[in-house]
């Protein structure tokens, strides 16, 4: 950023935005993560108070929430968002959409031969197009617009020219994008009028590592490269323009800033401080030397490492972790020299600060966090995530492994993503197996199962997904996709017992029913195949698969009428499909009506001689 002293000069449109706000030059991220990051921004909350702390966490109905405060004003609102990472619904974000008039996250998983710019991801310039798209249709009155960024996150990869000026530093080419995507949206806001009159707030949600301390991108550590973010604030007619506030401040701050600027009450249950004070007057005692506290509870709920939770107050960076750390940023700005061994008593001290901290902005959760569904973990391990588990979930947030002892296998399995992200199954599935060497786990053996499956090596998923489950047998994900590989080499026993103990713990796991109604009818166990069925069909009445085998099963069951309406039901579902009109002419045939049987066998021998040749 120009306008924090970089001189790389990537920054142009930010950097003129830049003087006609408020520069906050020591703002802080409270976790490294772009959901929770984003849950502190818009809650005013800390994450021990909105708990959302993992992709898959839903935001709580009662967070405040100021996209829900100002629609509740009278603002039009509406977010546009870069990433699936941000979709309101799990796997992902579910209750981030609470507010939007507009919530534009349209993604959708990445298949084999798709563009993840098409998919899970949009181009910045894309994202800043559509946001354009909707002023120009929104009515006159006060409005609340999102726009959101991803081209700096990793993988790193900005469209040319910036992908070949800026070869040698990928993250500089993001950033570059990124800022020209903001000149676009800024000159658009300019000639609508809108600009000058606007409160405008632009931040990171945290930084990237790139090999700093051993991390490659981002989450595990508490560092400055994460944690320390660049933020700016305009004012109406640019109110605070050229002030360059040195004073420590929060993202968690944000929130109640924009709305006293407004004139909306700040929610009581806001945990942070307006700046306007420190951007109108300059001054605040009140600001005089604020802590800012982060945490990362990602390397527990994912690896089963240790959570990390750290404060800066006064000269002095502590963390806190199986080996604590304490160093003074007055002269170890980098963070290299660990004063913990040395200095105890500070940071003792240090520590019973974080700890009251904690203690003045926490709340027990309104619900106990579960765990994903099975079709959501395997959604989420398919795109490279790690899901929080069970058995990681069970045990305290400060027991585990210290994660500095084991960042290289962070950076491994990031690495292992981004080539299954690139459709290098093969060396992805290589890294992994190398990873489980060294670090045999359930969440390990579950990625490795799911990857083997979106490869279809079926008979490879299966002992991956046995090891995860003797693992954590109390664990649901395995056990569809268990069922699922197990169906796919024809054991079609053991799929059934699988999927049998899924249903019975999760009643409600549709996509397992489904798989139930197939392995019984493959083994004859017609009846139990028809009140499958009948299950998947009170979730989705239009399910072409359980009508097919509930109209096939009702007539082997006796009820050859109720057959023939269920299988009819099916051919119009599934038009091009002709299955149905060959277990129709099966039915016809049984009850003696040979001209109609005559005339589905035709019409299946015409479907199948429109299908494409395999």
């Amino acid at each position: 950023m120009g306008f924090l002293g970089s001189k790389r000069g990537v920054t142009p449109n930010l950097d003129t935005l830049a003087k006609d706000s408020a520069v906050f030059a020591r703002a802080y991220s409270q976790v490294a993560l772009t959901p929770p990051s984003h849950a502190t921004i818009f809650t005013g909350t800390y994450p021990q108070f909105h708990h959302v702390n993992d992709m898959q966490d839903p935001l709580p109905p009662d967070v405040p929430y100021t996209p829900e405060i100002l629609h509740v004003y009278g603002y039009k609102t509406a977010a546009f968002l870069g990433a699936i990472v941000l979709k309101a619904e799990p796997p992902y974000v579910p209750g981030f959409d609470r507010g939007f008039d507009t919530y534009d996250a349209d993604f959708h998983d990445e298949g084999v031969g798709e563009d993840r710019f098409s998919t899970v991801q949009r181009r910045g310039f894309e994202v800043v197009t559509r946001a354009l798209a909707w002023l120009d249709k929104h009515p006159k009155g006060p409005f609340f617009m999102w726009v959101h960024l991803y081209d700096a996150h990793d993988p790193y990869i900005p469209p040319e020219p910036y992908k070949t000026r800026y070869a040698s530093e990928p993250y500089d080419g993001g950033i570059a994008y990124e800022d020209a995507a903001v000149g676009k949206l800024l000159e658009q806001l300019k000639s609508r009028g809108l600009y000058d009159g606007a409160v405008m707030a632009v931040m990171a949600d945290h930084g990237e590592s790139l090999g700093a301390h051993g991390e490659d991108t981002h989450g595990v550590f508490l560092y400055d490269e994460t944690i320390h973010v660049p933020l700016l604030i305009k004012l109406p007619h640019a109110a605070a323009a050229g002030k360059k506030i040195e004073n420590r401040v929060e993202l968690v701050d944000v929130a109640p800033t924009l709305l006293q600027e407004v004139g909306i009450a700040i929610p009581p249950e806001m945990q942070g401080e307006s700046l306007l004070s420190l951007m109108k007057d300059g001054v605040s005692p009140a600001w005089h030397d604020r802590p800012a506290y982060s945490q990362a509870e990602y390397p527990h709920n994912s690896f089963g490492w240790s959570a990390l939770r750290s404060l800066r107050a006064e000269k002095y960076f502590y963390v806190q972790a199986p080996r604590r750390e304490l160093y003074d940023e007055s002269k170890d700005p980098k963070s290299e020299h660990n004063l913990a061994g040395s200095s105890a008593a500070v940071a003792d001290t240090l520590a019973g600060h974080l700890q009251d901290l904690r203690k003045k902005t926490s709340r027990a959760r309104t619900a106990p966090k579960a765990e994903l569904d099975p079709a959501a973990q395997e959604k989420l391990g398919a795109l490279g995530y790690l899901a929080s588990t069970s058995e990681n979930l069970k045990t305290d947030l400060d027991q585990g492994p210290d994660p500095k002892d084991n960042i290289e296998i962070a950076n491994m399995l990031h690495r292992a993503n981004d080539l299954q992200e690139d459709m290098h199954a093969d060396e992805s599935i290589a890294l992994l197996e190398q990873i489980i060497a060294r670090n045999p786990t359930y969440a390990f053996y579950l990625k490795l199962g799911t990857w083997e499956m979106r490869k279809e090596d079926f008979q490879k998923a299966v002992p991956a997904l046995q090891k995860a489950l003797e693992m954590n047998p109390d664990a649901t994900g395995p056990l569809l996709m268990l069922g699922k590989s197990l169906l796919a080499i024809q054991q079609n026993g053991p799929a059934i017992a699988a999927l049998e103990k899924l249903v019975a713990k999760v009643p409600n796991a549709v996509e397992a029913h489904s798989f139930l109604e197939m392995a019984y009818a493959r083994t004859d166990r017609v009846a139990d195949a028809a009140k499958e069925c009948r299950i998947v069909l009170q979730y989705d009445p239009d399910d072409y698969g359980s009508h097919l085998i509930l109209g096939k099963s009702l007539a082997i069951l006796g009820d050859p009428a109720a057959g023939e309406a269920m299988l009819k039901k099916a051919a119009t579902l599934a038009p091009e499909d002709p299955t149905p009109h060959v277990w129709l002419a099966d039915v016809y045939d049984k009850n003696g009506q040979k001209a109609e049987a005559e005339k589905e066998r035709a019409e299946a021998e015409k479907l199948k001689a429109a299908l494409p040749q395999q």
